[in-house]
């Protein structure tokens, strides 16, 4: 069974980088999103497993997302991929539901070591 991926970032650098770093041995669909506003629209219309989100983006930030996501009862596990290693930043994303933090670039084995903790390894 694959495994729907979201990646939701203004940059397709980074966007690419998130993509290589997931698991080779993880059976993935994945989709990209460029905004906050295309991340929720695929997200009210498709089944998503997990959605690895950035926080500075146009349109709609990803705090916009996670209140979104939170409002609107949309239950994804979501990954925040952040160059804001602020621990105000990073408590406030775990307040809105996200499942975890992780700092760009991101480090593999700390990525692998959430995804195991969440069953998608």
């Amino acid at each position: 069974m694959s495994t729907n991926v979201l990646i939701c970032d203004d940059s397709n650098l980074a966007r690419k980088q998130v993509l290589r770093s997931l698991p080779e041995n993880l059976s993935i669909n994945v989709q990209l999103a460029k905004d906050g506003q295309e991340a929720l629209d695929i997200l009210r219309s498709q089944n998503i497993d997990i959605l690895f989100l950035d926080l500075t983006m146009p349109i709609i930030d990803g705090l916009g997302v996670l209140k979104a996501l939170k409002d609107e009862g949309i239950n994804v596990p979501v990954f925040v991929i952040s160059a804001d290693i602020q621990p105000e930043m990073q408590n406030r994303v775990l307040e809105l539901g996200a499942k975890a933090f992780l700092r760009k670039p991101i480090e593999l084995d700390t990525l692998n070591e959430h995804l195991r903790n969440h069953g998608f390894l």
